[in-house]
């Protein structure tokens, strides 16, 4: 049986997730290869490989649930006709990205996460989206993401 995960962990997996979607921003905004630093992103955070990852990400509404990796990528940087609706949401870009976490539950060597997570406009403006993840270990020991859910909050 795999080792239990601690929080610390997930703080550290949330932090690296923030850190890649900024990365892609800036990637993007240098003129460099984003789609290859989206790749990246997916192929150290999600677990792709493990078997089903539940994507249900903030800005899409024909295709609101994500279940491949090619779909994930498109929702992140854009340019693929299947999902005409993505305009890249990594590649906004943001300059930061912080979590704060409502709970954090554990059992074992599985956690789901939820509570919002801020996202830093270029002009210093925080974009507020509600979040819940869910966390596997990787084949490298490392967490992976298997479960992500986000949405803005209601404004009704």
């Amino acid at each position: 049986m795999s080792q239990e995960i601690t929080e610390q962990e997930v703080a550290l997996a949330q932090q690296a997730w923030g850190e890649g979607i900024v990365k892609i921003g800036k990637v993007f905004t240098d003129g460099g290869d984003f789609s290859a630093a989206a790749e990246e992103h997916l192929d150290t955070l999600y677990a792709f490989e493990q078997g089903p990852v539940l994507f249900k990400p903030t800005k899409a509404a024909a295709e609101q649930f994500r279940l491949t990796r090619e779909s994930a990528l498109s929702y992140f940087v854009g340019g693929n006709a299947k999902y005409a609706e993505d305009h890249g949401f990594a590649i906004n870009p943001w300059t930061n990205v912080r979590f704060e976490n409502v709970t954090v539950f554990i059992r074992g060597d599985y956690a789901v996460a939820m509570g919002n997570y801020y996202f830093t406009q270029v002009d210093g403006q925080e974009v507020k989206v509600e979040y819940s993840f869910g966390y596997l270990k990787g084949a490298d020991g490392r967490l992976k993401i298997n479960l992500h859910h986000s949405s803005l909050p209601f404004a009704g």
